[in-house]
């Protein structure tokens, strides 16, 4: 009797648990903004749900100003899914100044603020991230600790992507990597 109630007991657990995935998976393509769970695996770069990983070809990247003050610019950095197809990503990307008319990488890449939670989203054809950044001007520092130089833009990695894109945004920058010019934290939901 005992073994019984055992098993079944072990079947109702294993029937919550798939109802729950089947739930979790429902949302994801019923076209909701969903964060992906953290517990979802992934396999071949694609998490348990089958939804593929973004790439620097499904996103495209622009710079958005939002507010100035304190010796710092503040905007974000938007991604939006420009392909036919939904996509997971989130986290970190990669981020820098780039000028000399060449892509040329002006001082230190973007500090990564590490206060925000890290959650990665499935994003839907038309939908977007963002990270908010924050931009210290350059003129904060004495000339020689910086080096000034002339920035033509960002270089953006998107998240876990080895190819990058060029947002146009032209200011000041620090060729003096010790000078920490750009903060950034993680994409969310914009």
């Amino acid at each position: 009797m005992h073994s019984i109630i055992t098993k079944l007991l072990g079947g109702v657990a294993c029937v919550a648990a798939v109802s729950a995935a089947a739930v979790s998976a429902a949302a994801v393509y019923s076209g909701a903004a969903v964060a992906v769970p953290t517990s979802a695996s992934t396999t071949g770069g694609a998490t348990a749900y089958s939804v593929p990983h973004c790439t620097n070809a499904d996103l495209h990247a622009r710079y958005a100003y939002s507010d100035s003050g304190a010796g710092s610019v503040y905007g974000w950095i938007r991604l939006r899914n420009v392909s036919d197809h939904a996509c997971v990503t989130g986290g970190y990307g990669g981020l820098s100044y780039v000028g000399d008319g060449n892509g040329t990488q002006i001082g230190h890449t973007a500090i990564r603020i590490q206060k925000w939670a890290v959650e990665s989203y499935v994003v839907e054809p038309g939908q977007r991230l963002v990270s908010p950044i924050q931009l210290v001007r350059a003129s904060n520092y004495p000339r020689a600790t910086c080096r000034p130089a002339h920035v033509d833009g960002f270089r953006v990695y998107v998240p876990n992507a080895f190819k990058s894109q060029f947002v146009p945004h032209q200011t000041t920058g620090c060729r003096n990597t010790d000078v920490h010019l750009i903060y950034q934290k993680p994409y969310r939901r914009g």
